[in-house]
């Protein structure tokens, strides 16, 4: 007797898979007993994807840190960077405006660094995942594929049996009925699963190149930022001599103060550029709130319209007047706010942000720099003075490039953060080697939430990110 072939592309071979179905599903067998006295191994707690995505984010930024060192500027792309140094008016007030551009450009620039970080370290633990359940099935999936290998041979188109074997040639088929189905949909799993895990090294690789070219214009904007500040520098440098003293006297009255009120009074009263400019700032606020209605009108216009007077030694705006309106000083992901544990058993009075290595700190509102320096346990920092009784305090940096006696615009460049996390009070119980800098807000001597100043996109939800 003759029957036809039990399924299309399905030879002898196949038939004697459905003889031995320990080969189809080895999986679906009850596992052997412990042996007694014995307790079955328990199973390993699944993954934590808060844990994971972090570890796959430090090792990301760990290759990305080495990427950037490889990264280096053509010849011909330094010259018409300092050509165009060399073409600016050399005026403080245009070069202060290149500045300010400049650091805008290259906050914009770290902040699509940070992203594409986050991008490469989710689509490398959804590769992980994918692998992960590869591996998991590597099992099943050597069944199927050995199973699939041997339907491809070639069949032949019919199979000669007796009559007393049509019985176990109907078993045959029926159980082949039963299997083929399921290899069908383990093969599908695999197809997608293999689909996806190409399309995930395709969107890796895409972005690791948008990301390679934004690193080489971060590196082409912050040599135009040295250059800038090295002709800032040069226009500002009236007398080096005065400026020395002004520095040492300054470190002399830090190491004496014992808090940041106390630091301040004495910068305000010890510093001549500090007490000069400082005055000059009240007394412009007070010129301000003897305007009429009209001028105040006015001269808020002006401020709004993004040109306020470049020659301005007092804040465009009263600093209460600029709530939601400022940008947090660095492109970073924010550990701590006002009001959480410090890890001392106390509340953070300010707001602590992880940011990359080397990126630039900018200052958040017009006002005077009262100090910047060294301050015990705060490390490298600045104090602005802001108006209204308003004292912003930045702390972590590596490099101050800006200098106390001096008025800062918004906007305009002020430090540079370190490579690493620099040890400080302020940055306790960090879980991070990342730079940190520490923001902290004061009104009449008084720690406030910063909070209410920063701009929509600047308030995300204080996170431990490591």
């Amino acid at each position: 007797m003759i029957l036809p072939a039990i399924a299309a592309g399905i030879g002898v071979a196949a038939i004697a898979v459905s003889a031995d179905p320990f080969i189809v599903r080895a999986q679906d067998a009850p596992s052997e007993a412990a042996p007694s006295g014995q307790q079955p191994a328990a199973e390993p707690p699944p993954p934590d994807p808060a844990a994971e995505l972090a570890v796959k984010r430090d090792k990301t930024r760990a290759e990305l840190e080495t990427l950037s060192k490889t990264i280096s500027l053509s010849s011909d792309k330094v010259s018409a960077l300092q050509q165009s140094i060399a073409d600016l008016e050399k005026s403080t007030q245009s070069i202060r405006q290149a500045l300010i551009e400049s650091a805008a450009r290259r906050k914009g620039l770290d902040k699509q660094i940070l992203e594409s970080e986050k991008k490469l370290a989710d689509l490398g633990v959804k590769e992980d995942d994918i692998r992960r359940s590869l591996h998991e099935r590597r099992g099943l999936l050597a069944e199927v594929l050995a199973a699939l290998q041997r339907m491809g041979r070639n069949p032949p188109p019919a199979l000669l049996v007796t009559p007393d074997d049509a019985l176990a040639s109907v078993r045959s088929a029926i159980l082949l009925g039963a299997v083929v189905p399921g290899i069908r949909k383990e093969t599908d799993k695999l197809a997608g699963d293999l689909a996806s895990l190409a399309a995930l090294q395709a969107a890796s690789a895409a972005e690791k190149a948008g990301l390679t070219a934004t690193m080489t214009n971060g590196i082409e904007e912050e040599r135009r930022m040295d250059l800038l500040l090295a002709e800032n520098d040069k226009l500002s440098r009236s007398n080096a001599a005065e400026l020395q003293a002004e520095r040492k006297r300054s470190e002399e009255l830090a190491g004496k103060a014992t808090s940041l009120e106390g630091l301040v009074a004495s910068m305000e009263s010890e510093i001549a550029s500090v007490r000069d400019a400082a005055a000059a700032a009240r007394q412009a606020e007070e010129n301000r709130r003897l305007m009429t209605d009209e001028q105040r009108a006015q001269a808020k216009a002006l401020a709004d319209s993004g040109v306020p007077d470049k020659n301005r030694i007092a804040p465009a705006y009263p600093f209460g007047e600029l709530k939601a309106k400022l940008e947090v000083p660095v492109a970073g992901d924010i550990l701590r706010q006002f009001g959480d544990a410090d890890g001392t058993g106390h509340e953070a009075m300010g707001m602590t942000v992880a940011t990359n290595p080397e990126t630039v700190v900018t200052a958040p509102a017009d006002g005077l720099v009262v100090f910047a320096g060294a301050f015990r346990s705060y490390g490298q920092m600045i104090i602005l003075d802001t108006g209204d009784g308003y004292h912003l305090v930045l702390s972590g940096m590596d490099t101050i490039n800006t200098r106390q006696g001096k008025f800062v615009f918004s906007g305009e460049p002020l430090a540079v953060m370190g490579a690493k996390r620099v040890a400080s009070a302020t940055a306790l119980a960090l879980e991070t080697d990342r730079p940190t800098l520490y923001i902290e807000f004061r009104k009449d001597g008084k720690p406030v939430d910063s909070r209410p100043w920063w701009t929509a996109k600047d308030t995300g939800k204080a996170r431990n990110d490591s």
